[in-house]
């Protein structure tokens, strides 16, 4: 399946930075893309497959379908569209993901149950609020709406990667391991470079989104940062490095665990990364495309938190924390193997690779910059309510939208989880 993802910006309508003569598409060409991208990731799936929920913390495809429709209808058309009718006034309430302030709704864990509205009828409301959505677009919107307009469309995005990650969960519970994808494209790569060490300078930095163009809010303010100078990994850590981790007992010595991480081991009798099992001597790994031998040139994928930080102690260095990230990705363009691919697999370990292939554990919490203030309204609870008890990655995955990403992105995890594209680079303070 080859997705086809839109480019995505600001509203605005001038040049793009750094392409002469490219014009940003209009604010209804975005919402077009955008819209239609989800549902090319959706078009390989039956209905039963977008009905599955394989664990609490993901969603079945259809009802991903439904929510990112109940948020340009919720926050835009309700509020912005003269005379707007429900498309259904009980939608208001099954696909409401999280916000209080808009009252109650269904409990994470029981989406797959909600074999009712049926697929045809989530497609028929997304028809309906995109009608809407164009007529809306059409006549024109002042720059408050078309901010919410961007935010509902980056809002979008984030659940695109969240379709492909959940099924390919899914599918991987079902016992006979179907795939999302008849095959995964090559990508050449021979022999992994030796890592290199990167020296960066200490000093006062300026951390957090610096532009117009749109960021969300946990990117903001931006503000200054007292960091120490340190060395930063010339690129990921591969499948060989992890798997030598592992036959050293890694899984097996609590003295490189954090005590929550090494009772998480303990609990969930984590003995390799997710998805991993044995088939004689050798290490398989189930992928969109079903199960394949674990290449070692690729870099070391669905990792939790603990495992990265285990293994970085192993290997006698330490995750970056999240400013050591920003600053040196700015001098990384925004380029790599991302969800325009189709691949939906890491590519080969290379030099940097600081976007795309796997999102990137930091050793941050995930809290607010200083003088951080969340939004008036539901619109306020995006971000700013999930900020505690998780951890920052930083940089994107194969699964995530090129024009989603940048060296500001803030993605944040519980430290337990592991199915998202989630790997690891190493750092160390400069000695």
């Amino acid at each position: 399946m080859q997705s086809s993802l839109g480019p995505l910006g600001s509203h605005s309508a001038e040049p793009a930075s750094g392409v002469s003569g490219a014009v940003k598409p209009s604010l209804r060409d975005q919402y077009e893309a955008v819209r239609r991208a989800s549902e090319a990731l959706a078009s390989g799936l039956s209905p039963e497959d977008q009905m599955v929920q394989s664990m609490p913390d993901a969603s079945p495809t259809k009802w991903h379908l439904a929510h990112t429709t109940w948020f340009f209808e919720t926050f835009i058309l309700a509020e912005h569209f003269p005379g707007y009718q429900p498309f259904e006034n009980d939608f208001r309430f099954l696909y409401n993901s999280y916000y209080k302030q808009l009252g109650s709704h269904p409990n994470r864990a029981t989406r797959g149950t909600f074999s009712r509205p049926p697929h045809a009828r989530v497609m028929q409301y997304r028809q309906h609020v995109d009608q809407r959505m164009m007529d809306l677009l059409d006549n024109g919107v002042p720059p408050e709406v078309a901010d919410l307009v961007v935010l509902g469309l980056n809002h979008e995005q984030q659940h695109q990667e969240l379709i492909v990650t959940d099924i390919k969960h899914a599918f991987w519970v079902n016992p006979l391991r179907p795939a999302y994808k008849n095959e995964i494209a090559q990508i050449g790569g021979g022999p992994v470079s030796p890592m290199q060490w990167q020296r960066l300078e200490g000093g006062v930095v300026h951390i957090g989104h610096p532009g117009s163009d749109f960021a969300f809010d946990n990117e903001l303010p931006r503000h200054d940062f007292l960091l120490r100078p340190f060395r930063l990994a010339s690129r990921l850590v591969t499948n060989a490095e992890y798997l030598q981790f592992m036959d050293d007992q890694g899984y097996r010595r609590p003295e490189l665990w954090l005590s929550d991480g090494w009772d998480t081991v303990l609990a969930q009798g984590w003995q390799a990364p997710m998805y991993w099992e044995r088939n004689g001597d050798r290490w398989q790994t189930f992928t969109v495309a079903g199960i394949r031998n674990v290449e070692m040139n690729e870099p070391v994928c669905h990792v939790s938190y603990y495992e990265a930080d285990a293994f970085a102690r192993w290997s006698g260095a330490r995750l970056p924390v999240e400013q050591e990230w920003e600053v040196a990705a700015r001098s990384q363009s925004v380029s790599g193997n991302f969800a325009e691919s189709g691949r939906f697999h890491p590519a080969p370990a290379s030099n940097s690779q600081m976007f795309g292939d796997v999102w990137e554990w930091t050793a941050s919490p995930y809290v607010a910059y200083p003088g951080f203030k969340p939004g008036s309204g539901a619109i306020g609870e995006y971000n700013g309510k999930f900020m505690c008890n998780q951890f920052v990655l930083r940089g994107g995955s194969c699964a995530t939208p090129q024009s989603h990403i940048r060296s500001t992105y803030r993605n944040f995890f519980p430290p337990s989880a592991r199915w998202q594209f989630m790997g690891i680079r190493l750092a160390a303070d400069e000695s």
